[in-house]
């Protein structure tokens, strides 16, 4: 038990991450249920394929696959997490305090 209680202790950061999201998030990030609804979904795509020519074959199918997903968790009607709430995660308006953004602008000449 003593190793039980040492290991929950050194996870505790992790096994609270979930507190910083908002309330109305709990229930969906404390599932796997959806990560496994992807991989299902990935699986059975891909098994009507059977043989990839290429690497670049598979990853085109998982990658349309995965935009599919996303499509359908943003749509409106069957939004996976609301609006709102997700405006709370990503707050137009940045403190003064917070550290300033990377440049992501493409620099490279060519």
């Amino acid at each position: 038990i003593p190793k039980v209680k040492d290991m929950l202790l050194e996870a505790k950061d992790d096994l609270t991450a979930f507190a910083a999201f908002p309330e109305r998030h709990w229930k969906k990030i404390q599932s796997t249920n959806p990560l496994e609804r992807i991989n299902r979904e990935v699986k059975r795509r891909t098994d009507v394929v059977q043989v990839f020519p290429n690497d670049d074959a598979l990853l085109r199918l998982v990658t349309a696959v995965l935009f599919e997903l996303h499509d359908e968790w943003i749509a409106f009607p069957r939004r996976y997490l609301p609006e709102g709430s997700m405006d709370q995660l990503y707050p137009t308006e940045r403190p003064a305090s917070a550290p300033a953004l990377p440049n992501t602008t493409n620099t490279t000449a060519k």
